[in-house]
C-alpha cells in the first residue's frame, strides 16, 4: 500500500492521505490499494544474508554488472524514475545492439529466465549462445508489461521498468559452461539472470481428469477455458485431480466454483496458462490445492477495480498454492473472504503492477512460506486487516527483489502476525523493506493488536526517499499512522545492510502524533547506514537491546517528534548497543547521507524539496517554486526593486559545484537575459560571493536552462543564494527552478 509521510514542513495533515482515499473509492473485489527484492544468490559480492533469510530456491541468480560484458555498466543509483534504480543491486548492465554480457555458470541448468529492460514502446530480442555458439532460439524481449503510470497515486512516477522472459536452452549445461546474450535490433539493459535446472515433464496422477480430454487446446490457438470448467465440474465432486498436461492453454475468462479439487499441472516451465483473470471468485468450501503450473497474463496497466489477478477473492479453508510460476497480472492473491488455514508456498511471483498478495481481511492462520517475488508495483506481501482481523498468519522465509513503489512486506492492522526469516532487497519509492503499520485506507479497519513478531529478517539497500515530501523512509518503518500502537511489536535478530537511508523508522505517518508503544527491538546489526540508525518522529517508546552498527552516516539517533510538543519520544537502552550512541541535533532538517558511506543517490538535485526564501514575491510566484522540482512553476520578484535574492536552505554543509537555473520551457517564455551573481553560506546566515555577477542567456530554443559552475575550491555550503540584478524580458528576478548538484 503506498503512503505519504508528514514532516514540518509539509502540507496539511488531510493532504497526506487525500489521493489514497480517492484511489480507494471503488469496488473492493479486485481493488489493490496495497502495494511490494533478490535471491540470496542475486546480492552483491559484498553482502551476504543472513544463513536462514529468504526462500531456497531452484535456481541461481547471476549479476550481470558482475559478468563480462561489452556493454555499458550503469548504476548505482537510488533516484526514483531511474532505470538503474530499479535494478537489483542498483546496477545493470546496457546493451546496445551487437553489444553482450557473458555469464559463466557456478552450477548445472537447462533453462534461463533473464530481467531485462528495453526502452519504451520499443521490442527487439537477445541472442543466445553457449560457449560461443549461437542457439537457434533467442529470448524476445519487449517494453509491453513496462513503464507503468498511477497517476492518482501521489509520489508516483513512471515505473516498473524491468521485465523478466525465460528460455529453455535444450542442453544441459554444467558449471563453467558459459552462456553470452547479445542484444539483436534494440537495446537491452540486463539487470539479472536466473539459471536453474528444469526438471523433465511431470506425469498425470492416477485418476486425474485430462483438461485436454475435455477439449482444451495445448496449443494455445483455441481458448480452452470450456474445458477447464467442464475438467473442474468433473472432479470437483470427488475431490479429484485436474491435470494439465505440457503446452499452453489460452484461458479468454474467469474460473469460478473452484472448490474440493486440485489443479496440478506437468511444472511450472511446461503447462502454462494464458489466463488475466484466472480465480475470481468470493466464496468456496475451500480444500482447493493449485500446483506445479505458470498462469501468465497480458496486463499491461494497473487498473485497480478490474480484478487481473491469479487469484481475486476466496479459495476456501484448507487450501494451497504451490509450485506456482504467475507473471503479469495486476496481483499474484488478492485473498478475501475464507482462506483460513492456505498454504501459499514455493511459489514464483514476477512482474504484478501492483501487490504479489494481500491477505485483504479474514485471514487466519494462512501460511505464506518459502516463495520468490520480484519487481512487483505494489507491496510483494501484505496482509491489510479490512472488514475483519487478519489473525495468527505468517509470512516466513520469502525472498523479495525490487518492489518498486512500495514496500517489500507490509502488515497493515490485525491480531498476532509473525513475519520471520525473509530477505528483502532493493526498496524504491514510497516503501520500506518491512512495515508495521495502523494505516487503515477505509474503514472498518482492525489496528495491530496482541503479539506482532518480526523476526530474524535481512534488509539489504531497503528504504527510500518518499518524493511527496522529500522525507526518507527507513528499512524497518513502524507507523501508528491512523492509530497508536498498542499492540506489543517484538523485533528481533533483524539485519539490515546499506540502508540508503535509516535503519529503524517510528512515525505516524498521517502526521498527527499518534504515539508508538510497546516496541521492543533485540539483537541484530546494521551495517552501512546513510544516515541514522533510528529515526523517530512521532512520541512513545521504544527499548533497543544487542543492536550493533557499523558503517553509521550522520549520527545514531534522530529523535524529534512531529507535530511539535506532540510528545516526546523514549529510547530506552537495554544493553549491549554499540556504534550507534550519537544524536542528531537539528530537527530543523534532516540528516543528509554521511560521508562515510556511498552516497545513495550522487546525482540528485539537493535543492529539490528544501526551503526556500526570497527578498520579495508577487501573487502565487512564491520561492517555493523554484524548488519544487516543477519546471513550469515559477518564482517571481518584487517588481521594479532590483536586487532581489532567493536563498535555498540545503539542509547541511554540501560540496555543490554546478548549479543549474531554469526558467519555464513553453515557447511563450521569449529569450531573456539575467544578470545574477551565485553566493553561498556554510552557516546559513553569513554569504560569500562564489561566482560574481554576469549575464546568463536564458532561450526556450535550448530548454531555458543556464548552468553555473562552481569553483573547485568553493567550500561546502549550506546556504546557496542566486543574486539578480537585471532581467530584460520582465522588470523582475524570475526562476523557474534552483537546482544544486555535487558534480
Amino acid at each position: 500500500m503506498h503512503r505519504n509521510v508528514m514532516r514540518a514542513s509539509s502540507p496539511s495533515p488531510s493532504l497526506a492521505r487525500g489521493p489514497y482515499l480517492l484511489a480507494l473509492a471503488i469496488a473492493l473485489v479486485g481493488t489493490v490499494v496495497g502495494a511490494t527484492g533478490p535471491a540470496t544468490a542475486q546480492q552483491s559480492p559484498q553482502v551476504k544474508a543472513s544463513a536462514a533469510a529468504g526462500a531456497t530456491l531452484p535456481f541461481t541468480s547471476a549479476e550481470a554488472e558482475s559478468a563480462a560484458t561489452t556493454g555499458q555498466k550503469i548504476g548505482p543509483d537510488y533516484t526514483q524514475g531511474t532505470i538503474a534504480s530499479e535494478a537489483s543491486g542498483r546496477q545493470a548492465v546496457r546493451l546496445n545492439a551487437g553489444q553482450n554480457v557473458e555469464f559463466t555458470l557456478t552450477s548445472a541448468a537447462n533453462a534461463v529466465n533473464v530481467a531485462y529492460n528495453v526502452p519504451d514502446g520499443q521490442t527487439g530480442s537477445l541472442a543466445v549462445y553457449v560457449n560461443g555458439t549461437r542457439l537457434d532460439s533467442s529470448i524476445a524481449v519487449t517494453s509491453t508489461y513496462s513503464y507503468v503510470d498511477t497517476s492518482w497515486i501521489a509520489g508516483a512516477k513512471t515505473h516498473h521498468f524491468f521485465d523478466n522472459a525465460r528460455l529453455l536452452l535444450g542442453r544441459n549445461l554444467q558449471a563453467g559452461d558459459k552462456v553470452r546474450l547479445e542484444a539483436v535490433s534494440t537495446q537491452v539493459t540486463v539487470d539479472v539472470a536466473d539459471f536453474e535446472q528444469v526438471a523433465a515433464a511431470d506425469t498425470a496422477p492416477s485418476g486425474a481428469i485430462s483438461v485436454v480430454d475435455k477439449g482444451a487446446d495445448p496449443s494455445g490457438q483455441r481458448d480452452s477455458t470450456q474445458a477447464f470448467r467442464d475438467a473442474i465440474a468433473a472432479a470437483r465432486g470427488s475431490g479429484g485431480t485436474v491435470w494439465i498436461p505440457p503446452g499452453d492453454f489460452k484461458l479468454g475468462s474467469e474460473l469460478s466454483g473452484v472448490e474440493n479439487v486440485t489443479l496440478q499441472g506437468a511444472g511450472s516451465w511446461r503447462s502454462v496458462v494464458h489466463s488475466s483473470r484466472f480465480i475470481n471468485q468470493s466464496s468456496s468450501a475451500g480444500q482447493v490445492h493449485l500446483k506445479d503450473f505458470a498462469v501468465v497474463g497480458e496486463v499491461t496497466e494497473r487498473v485497480d477495480s478490474n480484478p487481473d489477478n491469479f487469484v481475486n477473492g476466496s479459495l476456501g479453508p484448507g487450501s494451497s498454492v504451490s509450485g506456482m510460476w504467475i507473471q503479469h497480472l495486476k496481483v499474484g492473491l488478492w485473498l478475501t473472504g475464507n482462506n483460513d488455514n492456505l498454504v501459499v508456498e514455493n511459489n514464483r511471483i514476477l512482474d504484478t503492477t501492483a501487490d504479489g498478495l494481500n491477505l485483504n481481511g479474514n485471514a487466519h492462520g494462512v501460511q505464506v512460506r518459502g516463495n520468490f517475488l520480484r519487481n512487483q508495483g505494489d507491496d510483494s506481501l501484505a496482509m491489510w486487516s479490512l472488514n475483519a482481523a487478519d489473525t495468527d498468519s505468517v509470512f516466513a522465509n520469502n525472498t523479495i527483489s525490487q518492489p518498486n513503489l512500495a514496500n517489500g512486506i507490509a502488515i497493515y492492522g490485525g491480531r498476532d502476525i509473525t513475519v520471520k526469516d525473509n530477505l528483502v532487497q532493493d526498496t524504491n519509492a514510497l516503501g520500506s523493506g518491512i512495515a508495521i503499520s495502523n494505516q487503515k485506507f477505509l474503514d472498518p479497519f482492525f489496528p495491530l493488536a496482541g503479539t506482532i513478531t518480526v523476526s530474524g529478517n535481512t534488509l539489504v539497500r531497503t528504504g527510500a526517499i518518499n518524493p511527496n515530501w522529500n522525507h526518507p523512509m527507513g528499512a524497518l518503518r513502524v507507523d501508528s499512522y491512523d492509530s497508536a500502537i498498542e499492540a506489543t511489536v517484538n523485533i528481533t535478530g533483524t539485519v539490515i545492510k546499506e540502508s540508503p537511508y535509516s535503519a529503524y523508522e517510528f512515525v505516524s505517518g498521517g502526521g498527527t502524533g499518534k504515539a508508538v508503544k510497546n516496541v521492543t527491538v533485540d539483537g541484530g546489526a546494521v551495517d552501512k547506514v546513510g544516515t541514522v540508525v533510528v529515526q523517530a518522529e512521532t512520541p512513545g517508546a521504544v527499548k533497543f537491546s544487542n543492536v550493533k552498527a557499523t558503517g553509521v552516516g550522520a549520527a545514531g539517533v534522530y529523535n524529534c517528534p512531529y507535530p511539535s510538543g506532540s510528545g516526546t519520544f523514549a529510547l530506552t537502552d537495554g544493553g549491549g548497543n554499540s556504534g550507534w550512541d550519537s544524536t542528531w541535533s537539528d530537527c530543523s532538517t534532516w540528516p543528509q547521507p554521511g560521508s562515510g558511506n556511498p552516497d545513495p543517490d550522487p546525482g540528485r538535485n539537493l535543492a529539490q524539496g528544501r526551503a526556500a526564501t526570497a527578498t520579495g514575491s508577487v501573487d502565487v510566484y512564491t520561492p517555493g517554486k523554484a524548488v519544487d522540482g516543477d519546471a513550469n512553476s515559477y518564482w517571481e520578484s518584487t517588481n521594479n526593486a532590483f536586487p532581489q535574492a532567493l536563498t535555498v536552505d540545503l539542509g547541511s554543509a554540501q560540496a555543490v559545484r554546478r548549479v543549474v537555473l531554469k526558467l519555464p520551457p513553453a515557447a511563450a517564455w521569449q529569450a531573456r537575459t539575467q544578470t545574477l551573481s551565485v553566493l553561498g553560506s556554510t552557516d546559513g546566515s553569513s554569504f560569500t560571493t562564489l561566482v560574481a555577477s554576469k549575464d546568463y542567456r536564458f532561450d526556450p530554443a535550448t530548454g531555458n536552462t543556464v548552468t553555473v559552475a562552481l569553483p573547485a575550491s568553493a567550500p561546502a555550503i549550506r546556504g546557496l543564494r542566486v543574486q539578480v540584478t537585471a532581467n530584460t524580458g520582465w522588470p523582475a528576478a524570475q526562476l523557474s527552478e534552483v537546482e544544486a548538484y555535487l558534480n
